[in-house]
């Protein structure tokens, strides 16, 4: 068997996390099995469905790099196929028109309130003669559920679970308007796209159970099940927007990497052993269905933040340059693009966000005269710019790298009488514009002997020496 898998969002909305995961497991279990990962948008609810709700999850998907087979299916395109099913399952005797009215449904609403059970539709029309039917009636069909035993799922997850069929009642497959109903829709489009597997929330573990009684009435096999627990957030409740429940696009913006992304949610309720950096290709050759999690996990920026940073660490200085220089306002062709470039070495170790990293790069790319920051301000003070001064024309004859830059300042500040501090604070401050910075002898290797000393010069002249 060719596993076949599908990733089937509703476009109401952004790719949120909870679906990325859900389309992040599918994809691994295809590319796993060498089989077929396939996306459905699921676009029956016309009006929250939205064209640039549907643009959000395709830009998501390609942004994490799941790329699906086949072309997308669009579920509100196949409606009459899905209404074909309905009217087979009705000549099959596996379903029946059902003509009762809202008032007789309230009356059945009152019933079970009153009884303190929960509403189950009582099959009035289950074997009532069809010559019974009110003359202007608008019937629904509804699936002649069994009645007897019960239904059983062996979920990958959830393990095996028996539901007695008393308790499922004959629920509506097609509305009296013509449209099928959600369970309907999902179950003919799985079997004409040929899935054999779903993998998805356990949010929709009940479905699974009134879909496998629509699959057995069509004669159809169903498929496997996982249903994964939700995830949460780092407190244990409900995942929401304070959690990370967001837009996969927001984690854009907020400078993470995709390979960290897809990194951290595989980890969100999937495992193997101790590993906690997996990378794409391993991922691929480990991931099974075993591996999935019972319990909901916990979503957690801090272990977010330190996975993104290794995969800063790790991605070519190239690539961080293409992904920052938009946030710096730069352009391909700038000339400080190299000084950027050359300077990525030093400086990607010291972040765990795009956003963070471009931050930190800001003070390379950055016209002359530089802002200071008020804390750097304050700290280059008289005898600061003193022993820059005395600093400038050594630095202009000096071989230009690293080592013999800081054995020329550590000679000078000696030859000053002063700590290597007093005169690398006062040299950070006036190329930088702050306090703090990446390793400063590399700083000015990167910027260059011209850069450093115009950058020097100007915070002379502030004030005067």
């Amino acid at each position: 068997m060719t596993v076949t898998v599908r990733f089937a969002p509703s476009p109401t909305g952004f790719l949120h996390i909870g679906g990325a995961r859900t389309a992040l497991f599918n994809w691994l279990y295809a590319r796993h099995t060498a089989g077929t990962f396939r996306l459905r948008i699921e676009d029956t609810d016309r009006a929250r469905s939205t064209r640039e709700a549907v643009e959000a999850i395709v830009n998501g998907l390609n942004w994490l790099g799941l790329h699906w087979d086949d072309d997308i299916v669009h579920q509100s395109e196949r409606l009459d196929r899905h209404a074909e099913a309905a009217r087979q399952m009705l000549a099959d005797g596996n379903a029946y028109l059902a003509y009762e009215t809202p008032a007789e449904l309230e009356a059945m609403r009152q019933k079970a309130k009153a009884e303190k059970r929960t509403l189950r539709y009582d099959g009035v029309w289950r074997d009532r003669d069809p010559r019974d039917a009110p003359p202007d009636g608008e019937p629904v069909i509804r699936l002649k559920a069994p009645r007897e035993g019960s239904t059983v799922i062996r979920d990958h997850v959830q393990g095996e679970v028996t539901v007695a069929n008393e308790q499922l009642d004959d629920l509506i497959i097609l509305r009296a308007d013509g449209t099928p109903t959600y369970n309907l829709s999902v179950v003919v489009d799985d079997h004409d796209m040929g899935i054999t597997h779903v993998i998805r929330g356990d949010d929709h573990f009940t479905n699974a159970f009134r879909q496998t009684q629509i699959y057995r009435a069509l004669g159809w096999p169903v498929p496997e099940f996982a249903h994964v627990p939700l995830i949460h957030g780092a407190d244990g409740s409900k995942l929401s927007k304070r959690h990370g429940a967001l837009g996969v696009e927001a984690y854009r913006e907020m400078g993470y990497l995709p390979e960290a992304l897809r990194n951290y949610l595989l980890r969100l309720g999937w495992s193997h052993g101790d590993d906690e950096i997996i990378g794409t290709d391993q991922a691929i050759g480990w991931f099974d269905l075993d591996g999935l999690g019972k319990s909901p996990a916990r979503f957690d920026f801090g272990k977010l933040g330190n996975l993104n940073g290794h995969y800063i660490r790790a991605a070519a200085d190239e690539r961080l340059v293409e992904l920052i220089a938009p946030g710096l306002g730069l352009a391909a062709g700038d000339a400080v693009i190299e000084r950027l470039r050359a300077a990525m070495p030093d400086i990607k170790s010291r972040a765990r966000t795009l956003i963070e990293l471009t931050d930190i790069a800001r003070f390379y790319v950055a016209k002359r005269p530089l802002s200071l920051d008020d804390k750097a301000i304050k700290a280059l003070d008289q005898s600061g710019r003193t022993l820059l001064a005395g600093l400038v024309p050594a630095l202009a004859a000096t071989e230009w790298n690293d080592q013999p830059l800081e054995a020329l300042v550590r000679h000078y500040a000696e030859t000053m009488s002063q700590k290597l501090g007093a005169v690398a604070q006062p040299l950070r401050i006036a190329l930088t514009g702050s306090t703090n910075s990446p390793p400063l002898f590399a700083v000015m290797r990167v910027l260059g002997r011209e850069e450093t000393l115009g950058r020097i010069d100007d915070a002379l002249g502030r004030k005067g020496v």
